[in-house]
């Protein structure tokens, strides 16, 4: 039996390695071009770009490691099944059970390993990871600004810009929160960085538009003021301050004190608690994924690899899309989170288990 186990491990592990390496390339190849363009069109250090991409590695893998320990006992299972040698060793006495027993160990394994990635890890990177990219505003305050989204890079300014085309700007809208008064609203068609050399301040000159401004009789109430071009300051100082940690970037433990922290204010934890039961959830997928692995490449018995391969993605496709939806529903509060959370390995076991069952008759 030892010859068995170290054969069907030697068959899994390679498959694994590469599939982690394809997949792992693949996410990244994602973000890839995005970057690039930060280096080729708007300047930015390429050292801080390269930092901000090797950061991604292990975010991904917290994603591509229970893909590739399905893929990888897909792709040996179904060898084994075309080539017979599952009939012959069920012909020599050998009980299925027995070779999944070597699986369960890796599926372990896998999910101690990331169980450490979304502990302590993941979070450390993604933090690391969004401080890079927040420095790139000190170093280029254009390189970050994005059509189509509400931008916090700015001391006291919340920005939104409808499109970018080079350096220029249109549609902008900008809001300075006030403090006990409405929120002032600038609105401007166009728009261009002008750099200020030294400090951590930019000018902004936007042009045809209209601005609130404060009422001399009554400083509470705005009229509203057309301008041809307007300039204004732009404060950079809050790069300098440390970045909020968002519950992406929390480790278990920091999850749980922020949630006791939270509750008795009466403060909604539920997106705290929806990522603290994700991550407890999601590290035992590589365990499930080899439960469901074994019994499908037994059964389907294919021998073709990209059959295999599509047969893997739709089977994390399922496990995903039903993991996101029941995060969707605990955050909206419709089910409480450490009920829903555990909806999809719950299928995932109860399909593992009539797979299995199905493969020994």
């Amino acid at each position: 039996m030892r010859i068995i186990r170290s054969y069907i491990l030697k068959e899994c592990i390679i498959p694994f390695f590469m599939a982690l390496l394809v997949l792992t390339c693949v996410f990244l190849l994602g973000n890839l071009i995005q970057l690039t363009n930060l280096v080729i069109n708007k300047g930015v250090n390429i050292v801080t770009v390269g930092r901000a991409f090797l950061l991604m590695v292990p975010v991904f893998l917290g994603y591509t490691i229970p893909i590739a320990c399905l893929i990888s006992v897909i792709f040996a299972f179904s060898r084994f099944s075309a080539d017979n040698e599952i009939i012959a060793l069920r012909a020599s006495g050998v009980h299925l059970a027995r070779l999944l027993n070597p699986l369960i160990i890796l599926g372990i394994i896998a999910s101690l390993i990331l169980i450490v990635l979304n502990e302590r890890v993941i979070p450390y990177a993604h933090h690391a990871q969004r401080r890079a990219l927040k420095n790139l505003g000190a170093e280029n305050p254009t390189a970050l600004l994005e059509a189509g989204m509400f931008i916090h890079a700015f001391q006291d300014q919340i920005i939104f810009i409808h499109k970018i085309e080079n350096n220029q700007m249109f549609n902008i809208t900008i809001y300075q929160p006030q403090p006990d008064r409405p929120t002032r609203t600038i609105i401007a068609r166009r728009g261009e960085f002008t750099p200020v050399p030294g400090g951590n301040q930019i000018k902004l000159k936007l042009m045809d538009g209209t601005s609130d401004e404060p009422s001399l009789e009554n400083p509470e109430n705005f009229y509203k003021l057309n301008f041809k071009d307007y300039f204004m300051t732009l404060d950079l100082s809050k790069e300098n301050k440390e970045i909020e940690k968002k519950p992406q970037s929390m480790t278990l433990k920091e999850l749980k004190a922020e949630i006791a922290k939270l509750q008795p204010l009466l403060i909604d934890t539920t997106h705290l608690e929806t990522e603290y039961f994700r991550k407890i959830t999601w590290s035992f997928s590589p365990l499930l994924f080899i439960l469901i692995g074994f019994p499908l490449a037994v059964i389907t018995n294919r021998r073709e690899k990209s059959a295999n391969i599509v047969l893997a993605i739709l089977c994390f496709a399922f496990y995903y899309l039903v993991s996101l939806g029941c995060e969707a529903l605990s955050k909206k509060g419709i089910a409480p989170p450490g009920l829903i959370m555990w909806v999809p390995n719950t299928i995932a076991i109860i399909g593992a288990a009539i797979l299995n069952y199905k493969c020994e008759f």
